[in-house]
């Protein structure tokens, strides 16, 4: 009797040890895949928002083109309805980056350089201790805090 005592015991020892290493597997599993699901988040988000960035980006240089064509516009069509429409197109275009998070930077005339947000492609050799924006080139933009072209400006000493 007494042995099979000691087989049940012996049985219900190896269960339980059987059951605890289960329980350890499930856990481990059930954290892996927990890992995984972040990770794909993590890597979908990122996709997202590299793909934000490229159709952004494409977009810039259409945005450049319309604003040379109404810098340029010749005096005699400023009235123009079909010159007008080219102007909407840019006010439409830039509420569409807007309405993305995208933001122009700023370069007026006189802001501080800054070499963080703008790239300086030419430097008048005046007198001064601060160097300032003496023109914009071409516009810069960014999405959030991140630059994603830099202002090309013309810079000056104050």
């Amino acid at each position: 009797m007494k042995e099979e005592g000691k087989k049940a015991q012996k049985k219900k020892e190896d269960y339980e040890q059987k059951i605890g290493e289960l329980t350890l597997d499930l856990q481990r599993t059930r954290a892996d895949f927990e890992n995984y699901r972040k990770r794909v988040e993590s890597e979908k988000a990122m996709a997202r928002a590299d793909g934000k960035i490229a159709a952004i980006s494409q977009l810039l240089p259409i945005v450049d083109t319309i604003e040379r064509a109404i810098t340029h516009t010749p005096e005699e069509l400023k009235d123009n309805a079909w010159a007008a429409g080219i102007a909407g197109l840019l006010k439409k275009l830039d509420k569409m980056l807007a309405d993305l998070g995208v933001r122009r930077i700023d370069a007026a005339v006189g802001a501080p350089f800054n070499p963080e947000l703008h790239d300086a492609v030419q430097l008048d050799e005046s007198e001064g201790e601060h160097e300032v924006i003496a023109e914009e080139l071409q516009a810069g933009y960014m999405l959030g805090d991140d630059v994603l072209r830099h202002s090309m400006v013309k810079v000056t000493r104050q």
